[in-house]
This record gives structure tokens, C-alpha cells and sequence, in this order.
């Protein structure tokens, strides 16, 4: 099998252990740089090169698109779909993990339980409901971020004031949230083709309030409750990701999801659970397609995506190359 991996660098951590699963497996990998594949579409296809030379073929694409290329990147994803070639996470699950707020709208709307939010575009509004997410200290964060960048704990009013200022002052839109002081550590949980495969606690290192921002927070597998699977489950089910990474904040046994990723950092789960995440994902692309319906030539691909009324006329043949 032809696997496609669409990362800024084959040496990033994760696409490594990636590349290595799929090559383990008999595999091969390839790795794109998505800011480096040009698209093409006339109408009757949709073509892909990379450096300016049309890619060969693979059966299946696994993104980890940053986020500082997100719009770009996710255009690359969905021109690999419209080939019909199976993604593993597809650029509009992508779009959804990426906007908090949209995320835990829809989250909340089909009753999973998340953390009180509150979001506001002024930061006299926001600073007069900080009450109704419990006071501080509380969560800020942006509302278009990824991982451990974009999140913040303001332990005071003054510093919730200086943060919603310096950030509404360039533009950027954010959430406030509850941070639940009892527990001291969150969770993350790995979801893979819709079932919750490892859970790790993240504890915050010593004098940090919170071990959200990932930054020297220390991992500890977790057996996880089966209340824990069943929100980690319907929260990536809800954003459509094959793929997701679901922190959870779990109060008294409730557990309350607070943000789903869709490139997790892999070593680091890898190491506290000891499991080959990788390996699984590989699997679950491998799944993918098995169960994708068979790929028609390119002009009939064209043809069946044609207007009903332009459909029967003569137009000039799509060149042959394949992608």
C-alpha cells in the first residue's frame, strides 16, 4: 500500500513514528510538504503536483496539517478526496476540531457534557461573565489554535483583563472557560476509527496551575472508565475525525471534554502507555481502504461530477495522467 503523509517535515516526531508504523507493515510512506503541492482543476479534474512535477499515485492520505497553514492545507486534503483517495481525517473534520467554539457548540447540542465557556468579542463582556464559568482562575483561549498554543491560565483579574486586551487588541477571537482547580491533572484520550484505544492523565509540572499547555507536562497511562470512553467516543464521532485526540476533565466521575485535536503529539502517549498508536493508525488507514468503493478512471470520474444538462455532450478528452 501507497501511503501519502501531508506534514511540514518528515522529522517532526510524530509523521517519524508514522512513516516508521507504515514502513513496519510493508508499507510504503511518503511525505509531503503540503505547502509545496500545487493544485490544479479545469472543470474535469482535479490534479496534484509537487514541485511542480504531478504526483504518482497512493491508496490513502493521512494529514497532520499545522495549523499556521490550515486554509492551504486543508484545500490539499480535499483535492486528494475529490480523487476519490481515502483520508484519514477529512478536511472538513480538520476545520471542525480546529474552532473551539463551533466544536463545543456542537458538542453541547447533542448532550456531551464540557466545561462552562463563555465568548464574547468585547473584554468589558468578558471580564463581567468570568462568574458564570466560576471565577478565576480560568482558561484562555484562542479560538482558531491547535495543541498547546493558543491556551493560557489567568490566575487574577488583572492578568484575565491584560490577556483579553492584548488579544482582542490584535484581532483574534477567543473562549473563556472553567479550569477545574480539584483534580490537578487532565486527560487525553486517543480515539481511533470511532473507538477509545489508550488514555493518559497529564499531570502539570510543579508551581504550573494547569498541564493543558503540554509544556513539561508529565504522562501517566490510564485505564479509562467507560464514562470516559463514551465521551471521548461521541466527541470525535460528533466532529467527524477518524483520528482524534479528546482532553477530558474528569470531576467527581463526570467527565467533561474540553477540546478535540486532530494530529496529536504521538511519542509522548506512546511512551506512557506503551502501546504502538502508530501502528493503529496505520491500521485504520489500512481499513479505510478495504472499505473504499472502487476508483473510476478520471473521465468518468469527471463525467458522473458534470451538470445533468452538460452530461451527453462531446468535450475534449482529460489528459491521462493519473495523479
Amino acid at each position: 500500500m501507497k501511503i501519502t503523509l501531508l506534514s511540514r517535515s518528515a522529522s517532526i516526531p510524530s509523521t517519524k513514528r508514522l512513516i516508521e508504523a507504515a514502513r513496519a507493515r510493508g508499507h510504503k510512506a511518503r511525505v509531503l510538504n503540503p505547502v509545496r503541492v500545487e493544485m490544479h482543476l479545469d472543470g474535469r479534474s482535479a490534479n496534484l503536483y509537487y514541485q511542480r512535477k504531478k504526483l504518482s499515485p497512493c491508496d490513502v492520505v493521512i494529514p497532520r496539517i499545522a495549523q499556521s497553514i490550515s486554509n492551504y492545507g486543508l484545500a490539499v486534503v480535499n483535492q486528494f478526496a475529490m480523487r476519490g483517495i481515502p483520508i484519514v481525517n477529512s478536511a472538513q473534520a480538520i476545520a471542525q476540531s480546529r474552532n473551539k467554539m463551533r466544536t463545543l457548540q456542537l458538542l453541547s447540542a447533542h448532550g456531551i457534557d464540557i466545561p462552562a465557556t463563555v465568548m464574547a468579542r468585547d473584554a468589558g463582556d468578558l471580564k463581567e461573565m468570568v462568574g458564570l464559568v466560576g471565577g478565576v482562575p480560568v482558561l484562555v483561549k484562542l479560538l482558531q489554535g491547535q495543541e498547546k498554543h493558543g491556551v493560557m491560565v489567568c490566575e487574577s483579574l488583572q492578568s484575565l483583563e491584560a490577556a483579553l486586551e492584548a488579544i482582542l487588541g490584535l484581532g483574534h477571537n477567543l473562549v473563556v472557560q472553567q479550569y477545574v482547580k480539584k483534580t490537578g491533572h487532565d486527560l487525553r484520550v486517543l480515539v481511533i476509527g470511532g473507538k477509545a484505544v489508550a488514555g493518559v492523565r497529564r499531570r502539570p509540572r510543579v508551581g504550573r496551575l494547569s498541564a493543558t499547555l503540554n509544556r513539561g507536562a508529565r504522562l501517566e497511562g490510564i485505564a479509562l472508565s467507560p464514562s470516559q470512553r463514551e465521551a471521548a467516543e461521541g466527541a470525535a464521532r460528533l466532529v467527524g475525525l477518524d483520528v482524534a485526540a479528546v482532553d477530558l476533565l474528569d470531576v467527581q466521575g463526570a467527565p467533561k471534554v474540553f477540546e478535540v485535536n486532530s494530529s496529536p503529539a504521538l511519542p509522548e502517549m506512546e511512551a506512557a502507555t506503551g502501546m504502538d498508536l502508530a501502528g493503529l493508525i496505520v491500521e485504520r488507514a489500512e481499513q479505510l481502504v478495504r472499505e473504499a468503493p472502487p476508483r473510476a478512471p478520471r473521465r468518468e470520474r469527471a463525467a458522473s461530477s458534470a451538470p445533468a444538462a452538460k452530461r451527453g455532450r462531446r468535450t475534449p478528452k482529460a489528459s491521462a495522467g493519473g495523479l
